[in-house]
């Protein structure tokens, strides 16, 4: 059995443009879908986040229209309920990456606020790709990629092939016009190369020991590819 590392935002908002603080926090679905299969499968699951503080789960993630109807909603949140590893979560600077197999980062809007700019997982990120550790990053979770900057000032991460939700998606959700930035331009002007699918599908890009995956839908795939990966 191995130790898999969750890495979730700590932030309940993402500040918007015009300085609107929206409700979000980490996506359930892309939370649940992998953790369901790494426990199936018979691993371990620690969570951490910045601050060690109990990551919150963005409530509309756990609306019926997002979860194919009322009943698997209420599933989802029934599998977040019983999930122990997100009420005790340790703190992201005392992660020491060698006690763990993988790496995985679920999105939501929340690491675009928390994630994008904290150096403990930028730092952890840059660690995670150049020890050939296996990375898992889904939908926004790449946001945190941007905090992955060596001493020279470039991005880790780039020239990477990645998957990460695309500007389409976010006008299709309305934010595009509301946000400060884009995680698909953003990511782009870091050097970082998003190979852009079609949006709401199922999209994964594999490039070396890094698994990324463009949105909602992506989530269980990326964690099938990354058991693959585990072996």
């Amino acid at each position: 059995m191995s130790k898999i590392l969750f890495v979730l935002t700590g932030s309940d908002h993402w500040t918007l443009a015009d300085g609107t603080k929206h409700p979000t926090g980490f996506w359930a679905e892309e939370a649940v879908a992998p953790y369901e299969a790494f426990k199936a499968a018979g691993h371990e699951v620690v969570v951490a986040t910045p601050g060690g503080v109990v990551p919150p789960v963005d409530q509309g993630s756990l609306a019926p229209e997002f979860n194919d109807g009322q009943e698997n909603a209420d599933r989802v949140a029934a599998v977040l309920a019983s999930m122990t590893e997100l009420r005790q979560p340790v703190r992201l600077a005392d992660v020491n990456l060698d006690d763990y197999a993988a790496v995985f980062y679920p999105g939501g809007h929340g690491p675009m606020e928390d994630l994008a700019v904290n150096a403990d997982s930028g730092k952890l990120l840059t660690e995670a790709l150049e020890s050939g550790k296996l990375l898992g990053v889904v939908c926004h979770g790449p946001a945190a990629l941007l905090a992955a900057t060596r001493a020279d000032g470039t991005n880790a991460f780039a020239g990477s092939r990645v998957a990460a939700f695309t500007n389409a998606e976010e006008t299709q959700s309305g934010f595009a016009e509301r946000a400060k930035w884009l995680l698909q331009d953003r990511l782009t002007e870091a050097g970082v190369q998003v190979q852009v699918g079609e949006p709401w599908v199922p999209h994964i890009v594999v490039d070396g020991n890094l698994v990324t995956g463009q949105n909602p839908a992506s989530a269980a795939p990326l964690a099938v590819e990354l058991l693959k990966k585990l072996g």
